[in-house]
């Protein structure tokens, strides 16, 4: 079993990062789990372009735009967990991890213009992780119903959430022994889950 982990915040080794990484490794080191491997992917250091609304996906359920997309997107389908992981900016995902989901579009034209399902049966998840700095009570609703829109172009099933409000200081997170541990219990949970 494979995750992908999505990094949608520019900054490295910040609150949303060291939040992945142990979920990646609660992921990874689930007892009785042998072969789990976890990827990630920062965002901010590829070249992706915004989509274009060209409707070149329309008719083959693949992107025309050529850049550093075109391999997530093999990536994305091949992934059996994937963690789309942004902080909150602006009560809505960061604008890297919206360019990478509005590249989506081919896959909902695979999807609902084309038909084709994808890996049905399979058991697959998709989940968001995400954190914010305030503690709103809607705080994480933008990014929530976004994330669910994403999976499901993408055709994948969508898992729990893990959020993170409060986390003020940049390195927070680390300070954060409690959250830490929830991190690692999510992807120890993700390693087990089944796609309902």
């Amino acid at each position: 079993m494979n995750m992908l982990v999505v990094l949608g915040s520019p900054r490295k080794n910040g609150n949303s990062e060291t939040l992945a990484a142990a979920v990646a490794s609660g992921f990874c080191n689930k007892s009785g789990m042998a072969g789990t491997v976890a990827e990630t992917v920062r965002l901010n250091d590829l070249a992706i372009r915004p989509c274009q609304a060209c409707g070149g996906c329309a008719k083959t359920g693949r992107c025309v735009v050529s850049d550093d997309m075109t391999a997530l997107y093999e990536k994305v389908d091949a992934a059996d967990r994937l963690l789309l992981v942004s902080p909150v900016y602006f009560y809505a995902l960061s604008a890297q991890m919206k360019a990478f989901a509005d590249r989506f579009q081919c896959r909902w034209s695979r999807r609902y213009l084309l038909r084709q399902r994808f890996r049905q049966g399979e058991d697959r998840l998709g989940c968001l992780l995400s954190t914010a700095a305030t503690k709103g009570t809607r705080l994480f609703a933008a990014s929530e119903l976004s994330a669910r829109y994403i999976f499901d172009a993408m055709d994948i099933p969508q898992g729990p959430s893990f959020l993170a409000p409060g986390l003020e200081g940049r390195s927070d997170a680390k300070t954060r022994p409690d959250l830490l541990n929830e991190a690692l219990d999510f992807g120890r949970k993700l390693a087990e889950q089944s796609a309902e």
